[in-house]
């Protein structure tokens, strides 16, 4: 039996915290032979529950096994507006040639929350990485919410905001004026990123039972019922508040290396500080429950 430095107690793996906030290191298995051990894989669970992301290093996944990983936690997503890995619609490929000037994910956000059912999690696997740079950063949305007054707490409980695509993937948005920057992804702009979705600006994580700041600055357009105008003082503080750096930790890449997230409580950012250099990553996300309150 293995106690950790970490929460919990594990008898087959070993899970290291990357920082206080969140975010803890699992050695001592290869993710395809939790495929075969329910045990492993249980506390694999148990880690990712406790931490919010936990990360592997020198895995060995195939296509195939990584498919097989996601879909034990549910129904995996196939992104609308990218192309998936040839072969593989369930993969979406993430990719950054040296010539290419943008990184995808290069602001905080959690992923698919202008979905009606938002990405539950996102196991992502580097196939490549640069020398130095590239890394990712995290932030814990549990520990956003619980720093904020009561006062401000009785405010956003009783509030729902606008997701969207459009910004992101619309005629008129971000990637619409960027789509020179990252040309080895084929990234689809178009009129259907413009729908938009109502989710509770704070959400209860259904495994946890614990409350979640659940805006972002990618994809929430505004307060529901209000104005652009009227929401973007309060959305500017909350997008500043949640990503404040106590509430943080940082991944550095290596080839082969595995990330887990839970996009019901945390944000993350994919650093572009590698020019000139390579970055080829898989992934998948594991569709989930609509937000509640």
């Amino acid at each position: 039996m293995v106690l950790n430095e970490s929460l919990g107690v594990y008898n087959h793996i070993s899970v290291r915290r990357n920082a206080s906030a969140l975010g803890a290191e699992i050695e001592g298995v290869q993710i395809s032979d939790a495929l075969k051990d329910d045990q492993i894989f249980d506390e694999i669970i148990q880690a990712f529950q406790n931490h919010q992301v936990i990360f592997f290093r020198g895995q060995e996944l195939t296509p195939e096994d990584h498919i097989a990983f996601g879909e034990r936690f549910g129904e995996l997503e196939e992104h609308p507006f990218i192309s998936p890995l040839a072969g593989y619609p369930k993969i979406m490929r993430v990719v950054k040639e040296p010539e290419d000037d943008l990184n995808f994910g290069n602001l905080w956000h959690t992923d698919m929350s202008f979905r009606e059912h938002p990405a539950m999690a996102t196991i992502l696997y580097a196939r490549q990485t640069p020398a130095l740079g590239g890394d990712t950063m995290f932030a814990n949305q549990y520990m956003a919410y619980d720093a904020l007054s009561g006062g401000m707490k009785s405010l956003l409980d009783g509030l729902s905001a606008v997701h969207s695509a459009a910004q992101q993937f619309g005629l008129s948005g971000r990637s619409a004026d960027e789509q020179g920057g990252h040309e080895s992804m084929d990234i689809r702009v178009t009129e259907d990123a413009h729908s938009e979705i109502v989710h509770p600006v704070v959400r209860t994580h259904p495994g946890t039972g614990r409350k979640a700041l659940y805006v972002n600055s990618a994809f929430t357009e505004r307060f529901d019922g209000m104005t652009p105008d009227e929401s973007q003082p309060l959305l500017e503080f909350l997008y500043a508040h949640s990503v404040r750096p106590e509430f943080t930790c940082r991944f550095q890449w290596t080839d082969d290396a595995v990330v887990f997230w839970d996009n019901r409580c945390v944000q993350h950012y994919a650093l572009n500080d590698y020019p000139g250099e390579r970055r080829d990553m898989h992934r998948v996300m594991i569709i989930g429950d609509r937000p509640t309150r």
